[in-house]
């Protein structure tokens, strides 16, 4: 995996927004602090091996939906359907008690599984939402006043199928993107305090996928030194110049006729993807020629080593540990440079389902969908289960990411979000 281009900085501190919180016991955004599913808290204990972890809280009224949970300056962000729409929440994280509730659409949306799916984008004074009805709004962070909202009308949005928009929005220093999914916005960049369009970038074409958006959230890279905004979008994975939206680079080989779902991983001048629905994972390099870039495919997996449904994927150190097959989390941990499984692949696991999955320490915890919690060491060298545990209350599909916040476990099931200790005594 050789470098063929200049790099200008370093990603690890590229990927990062640069106005979203970064303290050590904030989780401000969708797949944590650096976007990657990776916590970057110590002291923790998460081998469950003699005992599953205390249960500090349990509460309700946080509405229908797999949304997961932002956790910024001791206050909990999450977005569900009420009586009154679809709602944005903000909570107490010592005991889960209201703080605000706002609800940001007239009615609520009806689509394939109902229910919010967007975790919250959070600055200093801002929260940012995508309704699953499309359209992305922003409230203040005191208040939970609505700042300002735009339909995705606007754009002739639209979705690559019918379970609703379930973008976590991107904030990039002053200005915050989402995915529309129209011909001719693709990906949108607005202003962040007032919402006005800076750019928009087009749709692109293949015989693979759907035309709209897919149901993936935007990471940042800088492959051959260019800052580029990647998503994986109903035709497939697209990088696009984050200075002006032009498009720089696609790839459709990854794309289903269905739903393309998990967050690309970005890292040096790679991207790692994945898709269920029968279709399996690649290794992309992002390579330069003159003024333009190339996605070069390194190698395909097939849906038979590699396929991931939902739930996610991480990347740590020079391995990718994530759940594979379509509606399955068999727990697998593949080498990055090779797209060889080092071990599980066809592992079941103690649950079944998709596993959303979430880094801490040298654990990766599975969340599967049928609710149980598995704590799994880290490392290439053989599947080491560390214990697991069903929480307090389960329904349905358990589809939320675990999320770790000053020695805490937070947990969101539909109306019900749980706190449970696993700070090391």
């Amino acid at each position: 995996m050789r470098n063929v281009c200049t790099r200008l900085i370093l990603l690890s501190s590229a990927l990062l927004p640069l106005s979203v919180s970064v303290n050590a016991d904030d989780w401000p955004q969708w797949r944590g602090p650096n976007r990657d599913g990776i916590s970057i808290e110590t002291n923790l204990d998460l081998d469950w091996t003699d005992a599953a972890p205390k249960l500090l809280w349990r509460t309700e009224g946080v509405g229908q939906g797999y949304s997961g949970v932002s956790v910024v300056d001791g206050i909990i962000y999450t977005t569900g359907n009420t009586s009154a729409g679809q709602s944005v929440m903000a909570r107490k994280a010592t005991d889960g008690s209201e703080v605000w509730t706002t609800a940001v659409t007239d009615t609520v949306p009806k689509h394939g599984y109902d229910g919010a799916r967007c975790t919250p984008s959070i600055t200093a004074e801002h929260v940012y939402v995508v309704t699953s009805n499309g359209q992305i709004t922003c409230l203040n962070k005191a208040d939970g006043k609505v700042t300002w909202s735009k339909d995705f009308k606007e754009w002739n949005g639209k979705m690559m199928s019918g379970w609703g928009f379930s973008e976590s929005p991107t904030v990039d220093g002053d200005i915050v993107l989402c995915t529309p999914g129209g011909d001719d916005a693709l990906v949108v960049a607005l202003d962040r305090f007032t919402g006005k369009e800076i750019w928009k970038s087009p749709s692109f074409k293949s015989d693979n996928g759907k035309d709209g958006a897919g149901y993936s959230s935007i990471a940042i890279g800088h492959a051959c030194g260019v800052k580029q905004y990647v998503t994986l979008s109903g035709r497939g994975v697209v990088g696009i110049d984050a200075s002006n939206g032009k498009t720089l680079w696609t790839y459709a080989s990854v794309a289903n006729k269905t739903a393309n779902i998990p967050t690309p991983i970005v890292f040096d001048d790679y991207v790692f993807c994945s898709s269920g629905y029968g279709t399996g994972s690649a290794l992309l390099h992002i390579t330069q020629d003159g003024k333009k870039l190339n996605a070069k495919e390194e190698y395909f997996l097939d849906a038979g080593t590699l396929q991931n449904h939902h739930g996610g994927m991480i990347k740590v150190g020079d391995y990718i540990y994530c759940g594979n097959g379509h509606n399955n989390g068999m727990p697998t941990c593949l080498k990055i440079d090779s797209g060889e499984v080092v071990w599980g692949g066809k592992l079941r696991g103690v649950g079944k389902g998709s596993a959303a999955v979430t880094v801490a320490g040298d654990h990766v915890l599975f969340r599967y969908e049928s609710g149980e919690i598995a704590s799994i060491k880290v490392t290439p060298e053989g599947y080491q289960p560390a214990g697991d545990f069903m929480p307090a209350f389960q329904e349905g599909k358990s589809w939320a990411h675990p999320v770790i916040v000053d020695g805490k476990l937070y947990l969101r099931e539909q109306n019900v979000l749980m706190c449970y200790d696993v700070a090391k005594n």
